[in-house]
């Protein structure tokens, strides 16, 4: 490979490949700005593009798309509290509440540093180790995914708050929402009422906008002529005391890196699991983890990091076996196919120039995404001038068209405004969102390896430890069970706030705070 760089870098430097690479990294930074529009989209959305050009620019384009929309995510997460990919959701709240108490350049100066440190981590270890990586990946079956996708959603209720019990009840509305349609094993329909289109599930897209941007939006409407212009008047430097941040926490960067390179090596998982464990890990090693959800500057360095490290990380299964590491890679391995390169093994002996100039094409791509990044957020931030109320159903609008593209079917818009009701009342009740938004994402992938894990096993629980990885992952997913209950009886019964709440319960702002109800 090392011999074979010169000529890799001739191949991406040609003009065609530098040219598309530019145009994606714009391409990937509406999209991932856009509430709704998801990086596994923009990047389908390149395929007919790629006919036309050749595999170095075509897998720059790939490569170029995807780390620029992960972040890009993060821009309506901080300023609107709608994040723009599923990745972002993890620590929306966090950002959001920094931009809440005028700090909106430090929120998405975090998110933008660490996402381009954790991209830099992930690509160095899709270089250097991808082969004995992909290894240890490939012994996984469908016991270790059910205990992965059990720690994903035991992650879910340590973030929740002072209050888990609450944070289990989101996560068995959002299991409960993952149930609907046809059964995994048998086909029956099921809690679908008749309605054919619920048959395939509930789109996971128009679920998270509606939870996170319509019940934003009917949180807000009392106060819809105060717009919040103090953030853009406070937007200065994008990195001023970013770097800061990231000398105060080097061990949560390296954590969220480590944690996001190994999570998105893992097939199937990708940036969305990495974020949310690499959050939930960094809340239990804090000092202050009550300040996780209310503008916790750790919870960003490790999340933020996670997300982008999982993305090469992710590549790894898909170069050496051939075995995509997210829906990304599933669409990158049918082009490369389409290119006449396939993946596995031999495809580092057979075309070493174009592997090597996908390996640049990752670096290049997460050292110009800290400029790229700065220009972006500074014309997102504009959106902020924008009067209110007519702001409002502008990002409205964006939302019922991000939900629509999906599947082009108008129930999305149905699902959309469902899920923004149920949010909004689960919030106003002291429920937090973000757990019922993990189990509608991992709720089918936890039925699936547990039904066939059963089958396997004829029937026999001990058959999910039978094997020594899915025995360690069993362990572990304990012990988080084990830290919960030990915090709650640490805790004792839960104090109450003023009007009956649970004191530091809920990751948003008191009643009457500038943009909050009340007024």
């Amino acid at each position: 490979m090392i011999e074979a760089l010169p000529q890799a870098l001739a191949l991406l430097m040609q003009p065609q490949t530098v040219m598309v690479g530019i145009a994606a990294a714009m391409f990937g930074l509406f999209v991932g700005a856009m509430p709704g529009l998801s990086a596994t989209m923009a990047v389908a959305l390149l395929v007919p593009v790629s006919f036309f050009l050749e595999p170095v620019a075509a897998l720059t384009a790939v490569v170029m798309t995807t780390a620029m929309a992960i972040f890009a995510g993060d821009i309506p997460g901080a300023l609107m509290r709608i994040p723009g990919t599923p990745a972002s959701a993890a620590y929306v709240d966090d950002a959001y509440q920094l931009t809440r108490q005028g700090r909106p350049e430090l929120a998405l100066g975090i998110c933008l540093v660490t996402s381009a440190i954790g991209g830099l981590f992930g690509t160095a270890v899709l270089i250097l180790l991808a082969p004995r990586l992909a290894e240890i990946a490939l012994r996984f079956s469908g016991m270790e995914y059910f205990w992965l996708v059990a720690l994903g959603l035991s992650c879910a209720v340590m973030v929740a708050g002072r209050d888990p019990l609450k944070g289990a009840v989101s996560l068995l509305v959002g299991l409960f929402i993952a149930t609907i349609g046809q059964d995994v094993t048998a086909g029956h329909p099921r809690f679908t009422g008749g309605i054919s289109s619920l048959l395939s599930g509930v789109s996971f897209i128009p679920a998270m906008v509606g939870m996170f941007a319509i019940s934003e939006i009917l949180r807000n409407l009392p106060t819809i002529r105060n717009a919040a212009e103090v953030q853009v008047r406070r937007l200065g430097s994008i990195l001023r005391g970013t770097g800061g941040v990231v000398r105060r926490h080097p061990v949560n960067l390296m954590r969220g890196n480590v944690i996001g390179t190994a999570i998105g090596i893992l097939p199937g998982a990708g940036a969305d699991i990495a974020a949310w464990i690499s959050y939930a890990v960094g809340k239990r090693f804090s000092r202050d983890p009550d300040r996780f959800g209310k503008g916790s500057e750790e919870g960003l360095v490790d999340a933020g990091a996670a997300n982008n490290a999982a993305i090469a990380g992710a590549w790894v299964p898909a170069l050496v076996f051939g075995i995509p590491g997210d829906s990304v890679t599933a669409i990158v391995i049918g082009l490369l196919l389409m290119k006449g390169i396939q993946p596995g093994p031999d495809v580092f002996l057979f075309n070493p120039e174009q592997i090597g100039a996908l390996f640049l094409a990752f670096v290049i791509a997460n050292i110009v995404m800290v400029p790229i990044g700065v220009v972006a957020i500074r014309l997102c931030a504009k959106v902020l001038l924008v009067p209110r109320p007519v702001l409002t159903p502008l990002i409205l609008l964006f939302c019922m068209v991000g939900s629509f593209a999906i599947d082009n079917n108008p129930f999305a818009l149905v699902v959309m405004a469902v899920m923004g009701i149920l949010a909004w009342l689960m919030e106003e009740n002291d429920v937090p969102v973000a757990p019922a938004i993990l189990g509608i994402v991992l709720g089918d992938q936890f039925e699936k390896h547990f039904m066939t894990t059963m089958m396997k096993g004829d029937g026999s629980l001990a058959f999910f430890v039978s094997r020594p990885i899915a025995a360690v992952l069993a362990a572990v997913t304990a012990a988080v069970w084990i830290a919960i209950v030990v915090g709650l009886v640490r805790r004792g019964p839960v104090r109450l706030g003023r009007g009956g709440a649970p004191a530091g319960g809920l990751h948003r702002p008191p009643r009457g705070e500038d943009g909050g109800r009340g007024r």
